[in-house]
């Protein structure tokens, strides 16, 4: 495809989970289909053969050659704008990854010209990998956040990002106060909230470099229940951070309750990892609508624990996926998925997870953490056309093993075991292409 267009029929072998497969049976779809775009919205599912008459004139497209697959786009529920320049470090835990690697990197987002840089590169690193939604964990400076908006601006994704705030604990270039960071988050969400498909969250670090008062500002940015600022934190990664927390907060007997007792957590509350979660803990998100983010490469990589999914769906808590960029592997949620599903093997309560639970994580289960699951998430009739074409060269394993495949949901099994950014080759948000489809 070359031409900019949200207006087009695209002949798909589309693969997408327009029902939770958590609660539901069957809820993979995977067809050969004519799908009808109408200025970015999907309005119609036909058979290939009716393709010409249902496009109304518009283009038609065929993105099926060389065993291409169509899924929705992609939606990454916890990733790090600053440290896309600090992915790789291995052999040590949380609190020693932010100290030797992450930390230093974030400060250099002071510079503007710096955080430019970065921006282009995180937004390019989420295209490439087939995302198209992201909540995106925001730098400590209210600059480098004007750098992000308008580059995911600019592309056309949908961001969702905060500034990050702490005022303890980290390096002192990385604090703020309470009076300074509701005065720049106030501007930067008049400035980017709502602003094309942009939205602000309220993004503390975590606890444990958050006093009460700068988590109350976190309460003020996201103001009443009409409000459609986000918030998003981390919780329960690392043993030693969760005994730190406790240990700053000796009013609160949970990690959970230090963000809980500011009214911060609730249906538009994402908080990523939560690997260390008490039942408590878990009961309270489940009662509050609050999402978490697993992030599987993440966690394996600073050897935070192994995610208690099971856990979390029996208390009624809603799971989605996060690439954790940088301590985890890589943008690309395949990957993720394919390692959630590796974690869920491992654990002695583990969850089965099948092709169709991990698609649905990666996209559906997103585009619901972020409460847009009217627009996006599946492939059906009255959603965005958030679409992500992966086309594996004939000649690798990936393209080999998807000719073999024995049935759909060994085709999209295949997706996950061997797909990689490298396959991507078409994207598209609202029916636009944000990468061109040869």
């Amino acid at each position: 495809m070359t031409t900019d267009v949200t207006t087009a029929t695209y002949l798909a072998r589309s693969f997408d989970t327009p029902a939770n497969p958590f609660t539901s049976d069957g809820a993979l779809r995977a067809e050969e289909v004519a799908i009808v775009v109408v200025d970015g919205v999907i309005t119609e599912r036909v058979p290939v053969a009716q393709a010409a008459s249902a496009s109304g004139g518009a283009p038609v497209l065929d993105l099926r050659a060389d065993d291409g697959i169509l899924l929705p786009g992609m939606v990454d529920t916890h990733v790090h704008y600053p440290q896309v320049r600090a992915m790789g470090g291995l052999g040590m835990p949380l609190l020693d990854w932010l100290e030797r690697c992450a930390l230093p990197e974030e400060v250099r987002l002071a510079d503007v010209d710096y955080a430019r840089a970065v921006a282009e590169e995180f937004v390019s690193g989420l295209v490439q990998a087939g995302t198209t939604s992201a909540l995106v964990f925001g730098s400590h400076y209210a600059s480098a956040m004007d750098s992000l908006f308008t580059e995911a601006d600019q592309v056309g994704l949908r961001i969702t990002s905060g500034q990050v705030l702490s005022d303890r604990l980290l390096r002192e270039e990385l604090h703020t106060t309470p009076e300074r960071a509701l005065v720049e988050g106030r501007d930067l969400i008049e400035r980017w909230h709502g602003k094309g498909r942009l939205r602000y969250a309220a993004t503390p670090r975590f606890s444990l470099s958050c006093t009460d008062s700068m988590l109350e500002v976190c309460a003020e940015l996201m103001g009443g229940p009409e409000s459609e600022v986000m918030f998003t934190s981390h919780l329960n990664e690392n043993r030693s951070e969760v005994e730190a927390v406790l240990g700053l907060f000796p009013d609160c007997t949970s990690y959970l309750q230090t963000y809980a007792k500011h009214g911060l957590i609730g249906p538009r509350s994402v908080l990523a990892h939560n690997v260390h979660a008490t039942d408590d803990e878990l009961a309270q998100m489940g009662a509050a609508g609050a999402i978490a983010a697993h992030c599987p490469t993440s966690n394996s990589a600073l050897g935070s624990g192994l995610f208690p999914l099971r856990r979390h769906l029996d208390a009624g808590v809603r799971v989605a996926i996060g690439s954790d960029v940088g301590a985890g592997t890589g943008f690309s949620l395949l990957q993720e998925g394919l390692q959630a599903y590796f974690m869920q093997q491992l654990s002695h309560d583990g969850y089965p997870l099948t092709p169709a639970h991990l698609l649905y994580l990666v996209t559906a289960a997103g585009a619901d953490a972020l409460g847009l699951a009217d627009q996006v998430g599946d492939l059906g009739v009255g959603k965005k056309f958030d679409a992500v074409l992966l086309r594996p060269d004939g000649r690798s394993t990936f393209g080999t093993a998807l000719r073999h495949a024995r049935d759909d949901a060994d085709a999209l099994a295949k997706a996950f075991v061997l797909g990689c950014p490298g396959d991507v080759v078409g994207v598209w948000v609202d029916g636009r292409p944000v990468m061109q489809a040869a």
